[in-house]
């Protein structure tokens, strides 16, 4: 198969879908992989190293639709690229279908076959190529947190740990998966008094088994969010349902019982977002304020450690670009239940339920497209 690597477009996007490493492991597999000019130099890897692998380098974006069977990006295609998609094309990214209706209608039109990271599943419904980025955007969060609880950045001047004598912040985490646990594991570290809510009573009993002492899990519920509102200095927005809309946990109304000066991070913001006033941002303009609360919600924020989040990424995406490439798209998801679960729009239909209920769309069982010739 012809496998294109695709330079990354969205603002201050640095990753790339796959290092030289990866490039090398394709080629023993007899695939041919292009790689476009400077693909992989923000994260590192220089146009020579991809060479030295095997891959061609070539020019432009369009060149690369044009002549390859499968395409990998990071992030989802922007508007520029929904024209040079193919019928038939191979898509394979993160495409966070139920937050964009356009980006949806356009994959349906085109014909192509979109594949996306974040609803590839495991049997223990874990996400796997989801959980690298997770790990990353869990441990940023509270960097990122505790920078802008800076009063220089518009924060209310607020040491996640304290020192002797003055008490730490308080840090509220909603959602115990990989990137909340990601999260508490951080602002634990640094000291801080964490509070972590999720609606699992098995998860929050495994995690209490696991997390330090400064941890306090919680069963997650509205009158306990605005309980402990109050008192937080910094809430990271962590809950996710796979390839669907995340759910609003905090209002503009509850903003009002808020310190000015507090931090929100919206992680789920890929997924429309989990607070009411979730707007996207970026990491050149990161944050906004709205009630007197500062709202990070940047929509890639693993972009922002390129190199450790292509690494990490490669690691996991690898396997599956394979067996995609080995196999074709039809016996790849024919023959894995997890790779079935990752086909979000196919051939001009919606294969993901949560996608089309998001848009009010038709659905169309993925199975019923694997037989089809």
């Amino acid at each position: 198969m012809i496998v294109g690597i695709l330079k990354e477009i969205k603002s201050q996007e640095h990753r790339v879908s796959m290092t030289p490493a990866g490039v090398e492991v394709m080629r023993q597999h007899g695939h041919s992989v292009l790689v476009e000019l400077d693909a992989g130099v923000s994260s590192g890897f220089a146009n020579e190293a991809y060479a030295k692998a095997g891959a061609e380098i070539i020019a432009s974006a369009a060149e690369i639709y044009a002549k390859a069977e499968m395409v990998m990006h990071v992030k989802e295609p922007l508007k520029q690229e929904y024209t040079l998609i193919r019928p038939g094309q191979i898509v394979f990214t993160y495409l966070h279908l139920a937050a964009n209706e356009e980006l949806t209608r356009a994959l349906v039109q085109s014909g192509s076959v979109n594949i996306a990271y974040e609803t590839i599943q495991k049997p223990d419904r874990s996400l796997p190529l989801l959980m690298p980025m997770s790990e990353v955007a869990g441990r940023m969060a509270v960097q990122e947190g505790a920078k802008y609880l800076e009063m220089s950045q518009g924060g209310g001047g607020i040491l996640l740990g304290g020192v002797p004598g003055v008490e730490p912040a308080t840090v509220v985490i909603l959602g115990g998966g990989i990137v909340g646990v990601n999260a508490a594991k951080m602002a634990c570290g640094l000291g801080a008094k964490v509070y972590l809510f999720d609606m699992n009573i098995d998860r929050l009993r495994y995690l209490s088994d696991v997390m330090p002492s400064n941890c306090f899990l919680i069963m997650s519920n509205p009158a306990a969010i605005r309980k402990i509102l109050p008192s937080a200095d910094l809430v990271i927005g962590a809950v996710l349902i796979p390839g669907a809309k995340a759910p609003r946990l905090i209002t503009r109304e509850m903003l009002s019982i808020m310190k000015r000066g507090a931090v929100l991070v919206d992680v789920a913001i890929d997924q429309g977002g989990c607070f009411e006033t979730s707007k996207a941002t970026t990491h050149t303009d990161p944050v906004y304020i709205v009630d007197g609360v500062v709202h990070y919600c940047v929509a890639n924020m693993p972009g922002g450690v390129a190199k450790t989040s292509t690494l990490a990424l490669t690691n996991a995406t690898l396997p599956y670009a394979l067996e995609l490439a080995d196999k074709g798209w039809r016996k790849a998801c024919a023959e894995s239940r997890e790779m079935l679960l990752g086909l979000n729009v196919a051939q001009g239909k919606i294969t993901y339920k949560a996608v089309a209920e998001a848009f009010g769309m038709d659905h169309v069982p993925p199975e019923s497209l694997l037989d089809a010739h």
